[in-house]
């Protein structure tokens, strides 16, 4: 384990290093978040019934703008895919460690790096955003802890989804096409583009049946209050049961894979 550890922690510092990449998203974030809360905004007030209260979408919106490098799928390692194409995974098979757990730690590592720069900042403004734009404070202090548990578990489900997609490219000849079909459909189906309440009825019990749900839309839901308290029980069993299923699937889709790899030349 202290291997695989060291393996995050290497990714973490290299990651916290990108002070000013930070500073420059942090523009692009607060625009794009108030641009849609202005938007939902609109809807409140020409339809009058939403199915999330209004204060709700507004943290909603500015926990998906602090915290996207968390949860998005389209932004995955590219050194990954780059060893995988340009053949360095043959270096990874000669480590005496386990090539899945190595990624996942990395991928880990890099994430969580780039959030802490670009939430902070971004949360630290959202707060001081006037009403009605302003982030709210969690419901209560119950509430928040669950949000950071299942904060922590739908970083685990994206992250194992990820790992899927890396794997995915030992079988193709590039990781494009798997991106770009796969990323695009996830960002959409995890509430990423528009929160899961506001899905029509029958869509969104399709959607709650998909690993998708169990990513970002569980803990930022519990910190707005609009999960009820009922159905969070539920909600993190299907987050640690994403989790296992789609470790276990990258684990077995895995050692397909290796069997595959092919190195020329040395």
């Amino acid at each position: 384990m202290r291997k695989y550890y060291l393996f995050f922690k290497l990714r973490f510092a290299a990651g916290i290093q990108y002070r000013m990449a930070a500073v420059t998203a942090l523009t692009t974030q607060m625009v794009w978040g108030l641009m849609e809360c202005l938007a939902y905004k609109a809807i409140a007030e020409s339809s009058g019934n939403m199915p999330m209260d209004y204060s709700a979408v507004v943290s909603y919106i500015w926990l998906k703008e602090a915290l996207l490098a968390l949860f998005n799928t389209w932004a995955a390692d590219n050194d990954i895919f780059g060893m995988i194409l340009n053949g360095d995974i043959s270096y990874e098979l000669c480590r005496p460690l386990s090539v899945y757990s190595m990624w996942f730690s990395r991928t880990a590592g890099g994430r969580i790096s780039e959030a802490l720069l670009r939430c902070i900042p971004v949360l630290a403004c959202a707060f001081l955003m006037p009403y009605p734009y302003k982030m709210g404070l969690p419901v209560s202090a119950g509430a928040f802890l669950l949000f950071l548990l299942t904060a922590v578990l739908g970083l685990g489900v994206t992250i194992a989804f990820c790992m899927l997609v890396y794997i995915l490219c030992f079988f193709t000849i590039s990781p494009q096409g798997w991106r770009m079909a796969l990323t695009g459909a996830v960002d959409f189906l995890s509430g990423n583009i528009i929160p899961l309440p506001f899905f029509p009825d029958k869509y969104l019990r399709i959607a709650q049946l998909l690993p998708f749900a169990y990513m970002q839309n569980i803990p930022f839901r519990i910190y707005c209050g609009d999960l009820a308290a009922a159905a969070i029980p539920s909600a993190i069993a299907g987050q640690v049961f994403w989790f296992a299923a789609l470790t276990l699937a990258g684990l077995l889709l895995w050692k397909k894979a290796e069997k595959r790899v092919v190195v020329q030349g040395g």
